[in-house]
């Protein structure tokens, strides 16, 4: 894998994390919305990442089909979906959106659920700047060597 390609990997990864956060931060923010513009309570979204397609030459698909091939093309995002586990009902007959009996339909979403995947991409995306750092640092190296 070449150092170039080391750090599209790491930018790959950075972006999709990064958006991962967003969905996250959204979720968070949305906990208690029970009207969206469709009626509803909001739903939990959720976003699908891949491994990155690209183009190889012959040479890589067969290498790739040996099992000598190394490394990944990174991650893209091809999705991002809704949650579709039921709503949560609380008991609350005030309330402007309680149905008859006086329950509240209220999103989907955990906020405990919700800080622990916020961590794990955190965690994420900072293994993806050490990642990103430590090929600069051999790219600088590298250079210092040719002095």
């Amino acid at each position: 894998m070449s150092m170039f390609k080391a750090i599209d990997v790491s930018a790959t990864g950075l972006t999709a994390e990064r958006l991962r956060m967003d969905i996250i931060s959204k979720n968070i923010a949305n906990a208690n919305t029970t009207r969206t513009s469709s009626g509803t309570p909001y739903r939990r979204q959720v976003p699908v990442f891949k491994e990155a397609s690209s183009q190889l030459s012959f040479a890589e698909q067969l290498d790739a089909a040996k099992g000598k091939r190394q490394g990944g093309n990174g991650v893209e995002i091809t999705a991002i979906k809704e949650d579709k586990t039921p709503f949560k009902k609380i008991y609350e007959p005030g309330h402007p959106d309680a149905d008859e009996n006086g329950y509240v339909q209220m999103p989907n979403v955990d906020i405990v659920s919700e800080m622990i995947n916020m961590i794990s991409s955190t965690r994420a995306y900072e293994a993806n700047v050490t990642s990103l750092n430590a090929t600069k640092s051999m790219a600088m190296k590298a250079l210092e060597i040719g002095r």
